[in-house]
């Protein structure tokens, strides 16, 4: 149930599609989320690049730590993003410490057995290649050497804690049913993946709903009443085409239910830290 507010009343109903796309349009504009998409610094490709030895070493070995060896440079105080139009950003830096611990799949209190983690023993400051949402960038970034590595790991060094992100300036937010991607087939036609949770044996009769702005395309799913009560609830997945009246340009795809970017859903570095 939601308070609604129309014409001064509040009024008490359930939350239709309308309802989520509305607020996710409104929180989109006033919680600082859309300044950070349109003017900040939001990745869109992997923070980290290596060698193909490197990763394949990795893999082979993914049970292994992360441990600092030896003496590290400070960052310098803050450093430039420039992008591929001429526009720049000045942000700051966190150190190739930090770097390493975003690398590590593990806490940083963890310990290693003897001859089980990967040992950092130097780091220099340089730059790499990154997509970001407005496009192709030269970015800050920490090369780190490594004594049982067969080569470097550069990782992107813009501390984005301090930037700010996408995911903290919505703040709490709904996970689970909704839209997970979307492809352009064309500038008004979007193939649409979702997924939902379901306690029936059978797929339901779900359909997918579009909400257009200026600014926004709003995406969501009506989902018939899946009754109360306790479940072993099954994951369903489906696609389906959505038409816009308008050309996509640039605006931003949004789930209803969150109110984060669909792009969110399969690059988390766009709108949450990469150095957490």
């Amino acid at each position: 149930m939601v308070l609604l507010l129309s014409g001064g009343h509040l009024l008490v109903g359930p939350r239709t599609f309308e309802d989520h796309a509305a607020q996710a349009v409104w929180t989109w504009r006033t919680s600082g989320a859309e300044e950070i998409w349109r003017k900040g610094f939001v990745p869109v490709g992997d923070l980290s690049a290596m060698p193909p030895k490197v990763r394949k070493r990795i893999q082979h070995d993914e049970e292994y730590g992360w441990v600092v060896a030896g003496p590290l440079p400070a960052p310098p105080a803050e450093a430039q993003v420039r992008w591929d139009d001429g526009s720049t950003m000045r942000v700051p830096v966190i150190g190739p410490r930090e770097a390493l611990l975003a690398l590590s799949p593990w806490p940083e209190e963890y310990t290693f057995p003897e001859g089980e983690a990967y040992r950092l023993t130097g780091a220099a400051f340089t730059t790499m290649r990154l997509k970001t949402v407005r496009g192709m960038a030269t970015v800050p970034a920490w090369r780190l050497y490594f004594s049982n590595l067969p080569g470097p790991i550069d990782y992107v060094a813009v501390d984005q804690d301090a930037v700010g992100t996408v995911e903290e300036a919505i703040g709490d937010h709904i996970s689970g049913d909704g839209v997970t991607d979307f492809e352009v087939l064309d500038e008004r036609t979007l193939l649409v993946s979702y997924e939902y949770g379901s306690c029936s044996s059978q797929a339901l009769d779900v359909s997918l709903r579009v909400s257009e702005e200026p600014d926004t395309v709003v995406l969501g799913l009506d989902i018939p009443d899946r009754g109360g009560g306790m479940c072993a609830g099954v994951g369903r997945f489906g696609q389906d085409i959505v038409r816009l009246d308008g050309s996509l340009d640039d605006r931003v795809v949004l789930d209803a239910a969150s109110s984060l970017p669909v792009l969110c859903r399969h690059a988390p570095n766009a709108c949450h830290s990469g150095n957490e």
